[in-house]
């Protein structure tokens, strides 16, 4: 009798970009090695892929929830792994990240079937099937108000309906500019979220000289007072750079009652902030404690200046005075710089002043940028302010399970402090 066609149906076909897909391929013959390759575009039609060796069952049938990849990009039983190990592809310029830039189109996934088993460097064996899946990071009905208003810039993610939603500013790090996915997705799962940059956008600094803090506090005072915005108090959640703002927020705002800290620094780094008359000088990096690699990648790891060393204690941000809640977030590999150790210190601080308003989630093989699920694994990638590729740490299956559990146990958290 004829073979059946063989067919891969990816469902949801179009979904939300922090949720699973289902992967199934039917109509192989039993035991039949194939190759399950995805390839995606970014913006400016970078390639991106990653693939998986795959043998079929007794059936010719195969489930990438209960089977295991042999080979490839990532082993193991893995659903979303050809989702979180997406890179650049071998004719494109290494180190850059698949970050949406724009949140109104979905990302589209090309789902590819090949016989046999082959390398991602290697020409692939014959396509026996294929089909397309659509991530979307916003969902119908949430709105996205660009923001004029007063000093303030960014865009305003509310979900549908009359609300009021609880409140979150999101920030990222030193790569500058409006990072907006996940602020879209906040508010895809029910926040109204504003998606606050910093420097390098707009009529903002072109690049992180010195800080004021006023530009934050008016932030929050807009998104408190919004009528969309339930009070009293508003959250923060933040990434590097962005999250060390997010701890000073906390500290010295009183609209700020919960903060996510995501591998960010117990002290003000690189950049002055001032806040009135009062000043926190930044912790400096000293170029000449950066390794290079052989092949051409930096490591800033034991770069920044020591935050232990008393000659720097002007530079510790006073956590202990913040009425709020906190949630650390670290992967313990992380390369960029030490978080696990700046989440010790800033515990022992709060501890020290017999406080127990914290959380902290920990993450064993997690690098540094934690981002919602099934964003692509980036270890190395290239630094906006350095110019060069630096070494985010992490290694890929132990930091997309981070980003998965750390993204629901966020939402708990802002939840129940945000109500």
């Amino acid at each position: 009798p004829r073979r059946r066609a063989v067919s891969v149906a990816v469902t949801p076909a179009a979904g939300l970009a922090d949720e699973r897909v289902e992967t199934r391929v039917a109509g192989l013959g039993p035991g039949q090695p194939v190759t399950l390759r995805a390839v995606a575009a970014d913006e400016r039609g970078c390639l991106f892929q990653s693939c998986a060796h795959y043998r079929a069952d007794s059936r010719g049938e195969l489930h990438l929830g209960t089977d295991a990849s042999h080979g490839g990009d990532y082993t193991g039983v893995e659903p979303m792994g050809l989702f979180w190990s997406l890179a650049p592809a071998g004719m494109e310029r290494p180190y850059q990240r698949l970050v949406p830039r724009s949140t109104g189109t979905p990302m589209k996934v090309e789902m590819l079937v090949h016989q046999g088993h082959s390398q991602s460097s290697a020409i692939p064996g014959p396509v026996v099937a294929k089909a397309e899946v659509e991530r979307w990071f916003t969902a119908p009905g949430v709105r996205r108000i660009r923001l004029k208003e007063g000093g303030v810039r960014g865009s305003l993610f509310l979900p549908p309906g009359d609300g009021p939603f609880p409140g979150v500013i999101d920030m990222y790090g030193d790569e500058g500019g409006l990072i907006e996915f996940r602020s879209s997705l906040l508010a895809t799962r029910g926040f109204a979220a504003l998606s606050l940059p910093y420097f390098d956008f707009e009529d903002l600094p072109k690049v992180m000289k010195e800080f004021k803090l006023e530009y934050f506090e008016e932030a929050a005072r807009f998104l408190q007072r919004h009528p969309k915005v339930k009070g009293p108090g508003i959250g923060v959640i933040g990434t590097g750079k962005g999250a060390e703002l997010a701890l000073s927020m906390i500290t010295f705002l009183p609209e700020v009652v919960a903060a996510v800290s995501i591998s960010g620094c117990s002290s003000n780094t690189v950049a002055d902030l001032h806040y009135g008359e009062m000043t926190l000088p930044g912790l400096r990096f000293d170029m000449n404690k950066v390794s290079v690699s052989d092949a051409g990648v930096f490591d800033t790891f034991e770069a920044l200046d020591d935050p232990t060393n008393p000659a720097n204690s002007p530079s510790t941000i006073p956590i202990e005075k913040a009425e709020g809640h906190f949630l650390l977030v670290v992967g313990e590999d992380d390369r960029m710089w030490k978080s696990s150790l700046y989440a010790e210190l800033a515990i022992g601080r709060l501890r020290q002043h017999g406080k127990e308003n914290f959380e902290l989630l920990s993450y064993p093989g997690a690098g540094h940028r934690i981002d919602p699920p099934s964003t692509p694994f980036c270890q190395v990638a290239m630094d906006r302010v350095l110019g060069v590729p630096v070494l985010g740490g992490g290694e890929s299956k132990a930091h997309a399970h981070a980003q998965e559990h750390s993204w629901g146990k966020i939402q708990e958290f802002l939840h129940l402090h945000l109500g």
